[in-house]
This record gives structure tokens, sequence and C-alpha cells, in this order.
């Protein structure tokens, strides 16, 4: 095989004045162009195949490339070195009884010799929930779970979340809302390559499918969860924030606060003591047992200089919205959302679930930059949280009758399957009835049904 620059060398002008000899003149400057003309030919070649080969010299770091990463192609789930990990230590363990230490040191070890997982890694998210073990008392009880968790698996999978789903007790005293704990420390050990555990509650949906949270803003803290400051250190109540929903950093800080967190929890012998302190200060708590969500508010509240510097307490929109709040209102929701694609073509177009994420930047960039989440918001509310009612167990806060709940979540569920569905051609046009669902017209909502 030739070299593009030999040919270009044969064809050259004086290559052909050579060929045009009718009789062989020898003399020394021919002699010199012919050796040097086919030296640079030799040069040439030479360099064409040494560029087209793996360098020896580069063999280590080229074939380790090849065999472990090849970045270029993605995550590689199949290279797992034999060089040894945390995971290769036996004192290492998942359960909540032994405190991890030098965690940083450990994930950053293990992302060095898995470096397909690197990029990216700064806001890589695993997703966790679950609920109980055993089938559920209220008839409609696990149809509607198997629903929540399918919201919650629909939006892993347009942004690119794992996710993973627990049944089982990780621990037999760390149960009722106390059992997240033992689960997201698990998660963290499994997932080195996740910056971010993401507890979200069985009871507790996604209504607005496209909207990430902003990460960037949390650039400087390790937990995010919905409350608000003035009602922690002023009003000092026990719902001041909201643990079903929570955004846990993947790192030292993180497997310290679980460890001091679970400590006020049912493994403590001061257990009933605990729920004493927390009545002691937050006098609006309603049953004396000591919760999760009260144990962190109480972190908060007697060590703030250690805690709220690290906390984030994300008040600005929905990152878990109370149900009765929101519910009410999705229709005037989905009246403004469907007018803000009539004002806008590029939203009424048809496009592959992939690209999800383009049309809901499209529709940030151009009708919700600036727009605060929240009651009275034009935005769509992110998380519907159907605290109090119990779907599973049946036993809802008295304040309301049951079918309030469900019929709520029914057509929250809906609103939500909406913006899945309609990438595959459908809708609810009734969100109080799942099935059946109704062909979308191709220029919905522009065209009428």
């Amino acid at each position: 095989m030739v070299s593009p620059e030999a040919s270009h060398f044969q064809s050259s002008p004086m290559a052909k004045y050579a060929g045009a000899r009718t009789r062989p003149v020898f003399c020394f400057s021919d002699v010199v162009l012919f050796l040097g003309g086919a030296f640079m030919s030799l040069i040439l070649v030479w360099s064409f195949f040494s560029f087209s080969s793996i360098s020896p010299n580069l063999s280590f770091s080229a074939v380790k490339t090849d065999e472990s990463t090849k970045c270029s192609r993605g995550i590689d789930m199949r290279y797992d070195p034999t060089d040894p990990v945390f995971y290769d230590d036996p004192d290492l363990s998942y359960t909540i009884e032994k405190p991890v230490k030098g965690w940083d040191e450990k994930r950053r070890r293990w992302l060095e010799l898995h470096p397909s997982f690197i990029p990216g890694s700064e806001n890589r998210t695993v997703m966790i929930t679950g609920s109980q073990s055993g089938p559920c008392k209220n008839p409609i009880g696990d149809h509607l779970l198997l629903r929540f968790f399918k919201n919650k698996v629909d939006y892993c999978r347009i942004h690119g979340h794992d996710i993973f789903y627990s049944n089982a007790l990780l621990h037999p005293k760390m149960n009722s809302y106390w059992a997240k704990l033992p689960a997201v420390k698990a998660a963290m050990i499994a997932h080195p390559e996740a910056e971010w555990i993401w507890w979200v509650d069985s009871d507790a949906l996604f209504t607005d499918m496209d909207f990430t949270p902003p990460f960037r803003r949390y650039r400087n803290h390790n937990l995010v969860v919905h409350g608000w400051p003035g009602v922690v250190y002023n009003d000092r109540s026990w719902t001041a924030l909201n643990a079903g929903v929570f955004l846990i950093r993947n790192c030292q800080w993180s497997m310290e606060l679980i460890d001091t967190w679970t400590n006020m929890g049912p493994v403590s012998p001061e257990y009933a003591k605990w729920g004493q302190i927390q009545r002691s200060i937050f006098k609006d708590k309603l049953f004396p047992e000591s919760d999760d969500q009260t144990a962190l508010i109480y972190l908060l509240f007697k060590h703030r200089e250690e805690y709220y510097p690290k906390i984030y307490l994300e008040g600005e929109y929905y990152f878990e919205g109370y149900w009765l709040e929101i519910v009410p209102g999705l229709a005037n929701v989905t009246d403004r959302y469907l007018e803000m694609e009539r004002e806008d073509a590029t939203l009424r177009r048809r496009h592959a679930e992939k690209v999800s994420e383009r049309y809901g930047a499209f529709r940030e960039e151009r009708f919700l930059r600036g727009e605060r989440g929240g009651k009275g918001s034009l935005r769509r509310p992110f998380v519907t949280h159907f605290t109090g009612c119990q779907p599973c167990s049946g036993d809802h806060n008295k304040m309301y009758d049951g079918d309030t709940c469900w019929n709520g979540m029914i057509k929250a569920i809906n609103f939500a399957d909406n913006q899945v569905m309609r990438r595959y051609g459908f809708v609810h046009s009734d969100l109080g009835k799942t099935s059946p669902l109704q062909p979308v017209p191709f220029d919905y909502p522009d065209e009428p049904w």
C-alpha cells in the first residue's frame, strides 16, 4: 500500500519530467534526487504505519484505556481490576451498627481504578425508595404503590439515574420511617460511582417529569431537604422540614451523619428518652416516639454550627410538596402548560423520549426562567408527597377521609403519567381515569381532539 504522501511524490512535476527522457542520462544531481526521494518515501510510509498502530512506548496507557474504559464508548461495566479496594476488607460492614471510616479516600481510590465512571460523576445520582415486605392491607394499596414506583422508574429512565427499590428491612429494629437509613447507607457503599443518593418515600411522586434539581446550587452542601430555617430556629416545629425526600452526598460527612442520626432511632438504648427530648423542644410534635424527621431537626437546632452549613433547606420549589396544597390545582397547571405549547411550536413537536431533556430545557428558557416553584407558580410541582395518606395500610390521617387520598393519588399519578405517555403518543384525557388512554393528534394541543 502506498501512502497518500508517496503518491503525491510520484505525480510531482519532477517525476513527470524524469519519465519523459528517451535515454538514460545519469549525473550526480539525478542520483541525489533519486536517493533523496526514495528516502523520503520510506520515511513517509514508515510514518504512516507507525501512527496507524500502537507505539510500544505507549502500550501501557493505550492498552489500559482500551481494556478498562474506552471513555469515548461510555461506562465500562465489565471492568473490575484485581487491585485491592475497600470491598476486599473483611471488616467493612454495610450495616448501620459499624461506622465506615475514610470513605472519601476509599471512593476516590475506587474511581481511580474505574476511570470510565469518572466523567459525569460530580452529579451522578442513584435513587432509593421502598415499601413494606408484605401485601398491603388497603385493597388498592399494592396497585397504588406499583404506580408510585412506575412514576419513579419513568423519571429515572428519562434523566439517566439508577434506581434501587427495597421491600425488606435491612435492620429488624429500624422499621417504619427509620428503615430508610440502613438502605441509604448500604446504597452509598454499593454505589461508589454515585455522588448523590436520592431517597424518595414510597408515597411521593414526581409531578414534573422535566425538572432536574439545581445541583450546582448544592455544590457546597451534603444534604438537601425541603424545609425552612425560620421554622426550625424560630417556630421550633417538627414540620420545619420533611425527611421523606432528600439528597445526600456520598461522602464521609454523610456516613457520620447517618451514624449520629441512627443513634436517636430504635437501635439506641435511649430511644424512649430521645422521644421525650424531641417533644420538650418541638411542642407541636404529635406522638411520643423519636422519629427520623424530628431527629434531623434536632441536630439542626442543637448543633447549628456543625450541621447547618452543610444542610441545604430547599424552599424555593416543591422539592417535596404537600399533596393537599397541590392536587386541587393540577387542572390549572395542565392548562398553563398547554398554553405554552400553543404559543411555541417547538414544544408541540413530536420527539424521541431519549431527547426529552432538550425540550424541558427549552421550556425552562422560553417560559419558566426565574420562575420559582411553589404555591401559585407557573411551574408544575416537582414532587407531590401524600404524607398522612398511608396508601398501603390505609390508616390515613383522620383530618380527611380515605377517598380524598386515593382519588387525589390517581389524579396526581395520571397528571405525571401524561407527561410520559405523551412521548408514546397517548394521554389520559380524564385525570380521574387511568384507562383507556387517548391517541394524541399530530399537532396537539394546537390541533383539536
